[in-house]
């Protein structure tokens, strides 16, 4: 079992080492690298059928990474009504606004009006939008227009607007009321209608 293990052994050396034989005193086989004077013998080696370690490159992988894309630029977004810095006069308080963007609206994107920075109403494709009851004194418009990841894409800058509501004695002293028009507009109720002058004089017969 020993001299196979040897055999094995001597086998993996390199090939320029050099491997002796000889039959030692208790009859047992030796093999050594070492020449030993008497009746050692070269055992003939053949060549190892080894190869150069090459290095293997991994491969390529197939899989492609999700490419982000960019979102899309506008060159024009901008609040048309009301004009910057204009004053609205409204009783109510009520106001409509127009944007407009260039290019147009693109697919699954949707306007957003922010009043003060709030914005007014849900997020829509119409460029329109009609507010209410604003407290009158100075104010801040702004629209952006959002993906349909709700992303922000573009913004305007805020534009002011001063809102004026007119009393109903503002409109009345503007428009005063005649007779026939009482109880025919707001700002002219009956009860406040003055009394019709009576004739003092009598029918004649």
């Amino acid at each position: 079992m020993k001299a196979w293990l040897l055999i094995a052994c001597l086998f993996a050396f390199p090939v320029s080492a050099e491997v002796f034989t000889y039959v030692d005193a208790q009859g047992n086989r030796v093999f050594t690298d070492q020449p030993k004077p008497g009746n050692a013998k070269r055992v003939p080696l053949s060549t190892g059928n080894r190869m150069p370690a090459t290095d293997i490159a991994p491969a390529p992988s197939t899989a492609r990474k999700p490419e982000k894309k960019p979102l899309p630029r506008y060159d024009l977004l901008r609040i048309l009504v009301p004009e910057p810095d204009a004053t609205v006069r409204s009783t109510a308080g009520e106001i409509i606004v127009s944007v407009t963007s260039e290019p147009g609206l693109q697919r699954g994107h949707r306007y957003r009006l922010l009043l003060d920075g709030q914005p007014t109403a849900e997020p829509g494709r119409s460029p329109v939008f009609a507010l209410n009851n604003i407290d009158r004194g100075s104010h801040q418009l702004s629209v952006e227009i959002l993906d349909d990841q709700g992303r922000t894409v573009e913004r305007t800058a805020n534009q002011p607007f001063h809102m004026q509501r007119i009393s109903l004695a503002q409109k009345r002293k503007a428009n005063p009321c005649a007779l026939s028009d009482y109880g025919q507009r707001p700002e002219c109720p009956l009860i406040d209608k003055p009394a019709e002058e009576k004739n003092h004089f009598l029918p004649f017969f």
